[in-house]
């Protein structure tokens, strides 16, 4: 049996620092979650949400998969997405996806991974999709980059078009969708100009 203590000991570590900073912090973390943000990314480890926008622990709520898909037959997506909007009462919903995606890569490299290329037939949609365009980039970096842009795009209409975010702007409630790219070479997110704040807007 292989146990990691290691772990259990960074934890430890981590949580005595947070304490000795901020003496109240766990007791209030744990009294109450209100985040406004809802983020929807990829699960890449090198593209952690609460330390890419600099915010602590309860103010974002994530969600992440491969490639950032968000598709309307993937009930875990649309459960997290449906109690961020319902009962978290978030304002914004971010699509984050990320260059040097190695979901995309697979895609524009025709690679076969195994069960996960089921999946990413979503994102070999969105290069269907938009096959002339992207294949008037020469580059194939600049491409392979588009490419992570356009499913991020993608990915956020089909937020908009969930049943989820529909209803709740049928009821009035606030809440902007945003299409964003992170880069893991400098760690700076681009807006994607990507931002829907009502039905009739959805591109």
């Amino acid at each position: 049996m292989k146990r990691l203590p290691e772990l259990f000991e960074r934890n430890r570590s981590w949580a005595e620092k947070i304490t000795r900073e901020d003496p109240g912090f766990f007791a209030t973390l744990s009294k109450q979650q209100a985040p406004k943000y809802m983020w929807i990314g990829c699960a890449d480890s090198r593209v952690p949400a609460n330390q890419i926008v600099d915010m602590l622990p309860g103010e974002v709520f994530v969600h992440r998969n491969v490639a950032n898909v968000v598709v309307h037959s993937d009930f875990n997506c649309l459960s997290a997405l449906q109690f961020a909007v319902d009962v978290l009462r978030v304002e914004h919903v971010i699509v984050v996806g990320h260059y040097g995606c190695g979901g995309v890569k697979a895609v524009m490299d025709n690679q076969e991974l195994g069960l996960v290329d089921n999946w990413l037939c979503h994102v070999r949609d969105v290069q269907q999709r938009h096959w002339d365009a992207l294949a008037a980039i020469k580059d194939p970096t600049l491409q392979y980059d588009r490419l992570c842009e356009l499913n991020v795009v993608e990915q956020a209409a089909n937020v908009c078009r969930s049943t989820v975010v529909r209803a709740a702007w049928k009821r009035g409630q606030d809440i902007t969708v945003h299409g964003w790219i992170y880069a893991l070479k400098d760690g700076l997110l681009r807006d994607l100009s990507f931002c829907v704040s009502r039905e009739s807007d959805v591109p």
